[in-house]
């Protein structure tokens, strides 16, 4: 994901002089062709988060395009204060890119994990919140991102994760979700990285002959909410997967729609990590085990919910 980053930012520092690059001491090599194109307009702003994003804010209220990039904790938590006052008050129009969203950076430990960014951000104003599933979803919130007036949260996994799309998403919309699979008994509506985990989830529950429609939620705030209706109105059951604190994420999200409106369902399962921090030793992959967000894990608690 973070490649193909680095990859649409330097695209769009070529197509837009606005487009300008700040980075949390992270990164530089990554963004080498960005650098060598545009070497004016790339900041390494160091460990300084605070200060990175107030500059991000200014940046925007005379004209330019910032997009603010470092690891999820340390571009959302540690600088949560300037996020709210500086960016989202003033409606500025940054974008905020976090790498290694959930628990990419599991082998790390709680300091470089990020289970609660999501409720952070989709409770500030004007903020939008963005969670692409795949390489080619990161460069579609990219691009969208940049075509909005207010302030955008993007939430990206790390590197390595299976591409889902077969090719570009060209009609990618910020606040419209993507059908990946279609089905009749349950529907799987993923947000960010754990796409894969719910598309292999439905695989499993096929050969359990259980029929699961996925969808590819990435826009957290606003919600789809006319996808939200339809999923609700047609399945059995609808599970909301996301690499995020049952508290306050995507499925915390949902939960509220549902209380806010007259929408009939059936049963509504929420899979997210546990309101806990993670202390175990392992990588991503074993975190997803132990927290019970593995694909096998997901499959056997719906088909048990359906029975």
């Amino acid at each position: 994901m973070r490649n193909a980053f680095a990859d649409e930012l330097t695209k769009l520092g070529n197509e837009d002089p606005r487009v300008v690059m700040l980075s949390g001491d992270i990164g530089n090599r990554l963004f080498d062709k960005f650098k060598d194109k545009h070497p004016s307009r790339f900041f390494n702003c160091g460990v300084a988060e605070a200060n990175m994003m107030g500059v991000a804010a200014g940046m925007a209220m005379n004209g330019l395009r910032p997009v603010a990039y470092t690891i999820t904790p340390f571009v959302t938590t540690r600088c949560l204060e300037q996020i709210r006052t500086d960016v989202c008050y003033h409606e500025a129009p940054v974008t905020i890119v976090a790498v290694g969203a959930g628990m990419a950076y599991a082998g790390l430990g709680p300091t470089h994990h990020a289970c609660e960014d999501i409720s952070f951000l989709r409770s500030i104003p004007n903020m939008v919140v963005i969670c692409p599933a795949d390489a080619h979803e990161v460069r579609g919130a990219l691009r969208a991102a940049m075509k909005q007036d207010r302030p955008v949260y993007i939430r990206m996994g790390k590197k390595g994760e299976p591409v889902v799309h077969p090719g570009p998403v060209t009609d990618f919309a910020i606040g419209k979700a993507i059908t990946i699979a279609q089905g009749e008994d349950v529907c799987l509506l993923s947000t960010g990285n754990m796409l894969p985990e719910a598309i292999e989830a439905a695989h499993l529950l096929k050969e359990k002959g259980i029929s699961a429609e996925v969808v590819s939620f990435h826009t957290v705030k606003p919600l789809d909410e006319a996808c939200l209706r339809d999923a609700f109105g047609r399945f059995k059951l609808v599970a909301t997967v996301e690499e995020h604190s049952l508290i306050g994420g995507f499925g915390a999200a949902v939960s509220e729609w549902l209380a806010d409106t007259d929408t009939a369902r059936g049963k509504f399962i929420r899979f997210g990590t546990p309101d806990a921090f993670f202390k175990k030793s392992g990588e991503q992959e074993y975190a997803r085990e132990m927290l019970g967000l593995s694909a096998h894990q997901i499959a056997d608690k719906i088909a048990h919910a359906l029975h």
